[in-house]
């Protein structure tokens, strides 16, 4: 897959391009961003353009490495993820790893190893890693993977050049569907509720999520400081174990941008199926209090991802936006 094929990442793109042109890329990348925004892809498509034996600072896409490699079986790469009975990826793996990279190429230039997910390293096999992260055999070429890189060693941290990838853009991810074959309608509701990821939105049942969204739509519009238990039973029957629960507060994160444009003017928002919706939540209260409720929700939202109780985070966000009301 050339460079040009990978959405939402210009600037990235842009900085890998440099360092191939100038034949200085690291030894040692460390890419973070939510799974499914296309970490793994630009790992991938970076091998290929130091692989491609055709085009000096990209993959062309047709050439036997770059065949091979979106094939999933070129001889000089090697993927590391946690085995099928286990949660981590031990140090014997790492080992293995760290020999095969000692052996000279088959085909290719250098070798190269994708750990995914990195945080999913053992203690001791991350500790095994360090010598080779900072000089890999051969000019090896070691890229990690990573949800959140604060949850790897500093040790490991350092050694790498770290590139941050941001969530896909609601309209990125609406491409993307459509590329993989959805509906233009079904992408459309699909998309903003995505988080940025591709593989989440790809996970979604469409008839589920329309009506998980109807019924969400319905309880925001009820909330009212006045009746009390419109709170208590919307985050009754809106919450769940943790990750429905951040998939519904995703669902309010792209609700209340959406209002906020509107509130600023903007007719550009995402969710343009249920647009009267929307602007009945921008109309139900001040402009301020709109952005101070996107706020929340993203506090909210990170409370929950650090085992907050989800039925009683959202007992306190509903209660917040039933008491800011006109």
């Amino acid at each position: 897959m050339p460079f040009a094929d990978i959405q939402g990442h210009d600037r990235i793109i842009e900085v890998l391009h440099r360092s191939l042109r100038s034949g200085k890329t690291a030894h040692s990348y460390l890419f973070e961003g939510v799974p499914g925004c296309g970490r793994k892809k630009t790992a991938q498509t970076l091998i290929q353009a130091l692989f491609c034996q055709v085009l000096p600072d990209d993959a062309c896409g047709t050439c036997p490495s770059c065949r091979r490699i979106d094939g999933g079986n070129h001889p000089d790469i090697h993927l590391i993820t946690p085995l099928p009975d286990k949660r981590d990826i031990s140090i014997e793996q790492l080992r293995e790893m760290q020999h095969i990279l000692s052996l000279r190429p088959y085909e290719a230039p250098r070798k190269a190893c994708i750990i995914d997910p990195a945080e999913r390293m053992s203690v001791s096999a991350a500790n095994s890693l360090l010598k080779t992260l900072e000089e890999p055999p051969g000019n090896a070429l070691i890229i990690l993977l990573t949800e959140n890189a604060g949850m790897l060693l500093p040790t490991v941290r350092s050694r790498c050049q770290l590139i941050r990838f941001a969530p896909l853009s609601p309209e990125h991810v609406l491409t993307l569907l459509e590329r993989n074959g959805m509906a233009p309608e079904a992408a459309a509701l699909i998309a903003p509720m995505s988080g940025g990821s591709l593989q989440k939105a790809l996970e979604f049942d469409n008839e589920a999520l329309g009506s998980r969204r109807e019924a969400v739509l319905s309880r925001v519009a009820a909330l009212s400081i006045h009746q009390i238990a419109t709170v208590f039973d919307a985050a009754e029957e809106l919450s769940g174990n943790r990750d429905a629960t951040l998939e519904l507060l995703d669902m309010l994160l792209s609700f209340f941008r959406d209002a906020v444009h509107l509130g600023a003017g903007s007719g550009d928002i995402v969710n343009r199926s249920v647009r009267s919706e929307i602007e009945a939540i921008a109309a139900k209260r001040p402009f301020p209090r709109n952005l101070e409720l996107l706020e929340r929700i993203y506090e909210t939202r990170r409370a929950v991802q650090r085992n907050a109780n989800p039925k009683l985070a959202l007992d306190h966000l509903f209660m917040t936006m039933a008491g800011s009301s006109r």
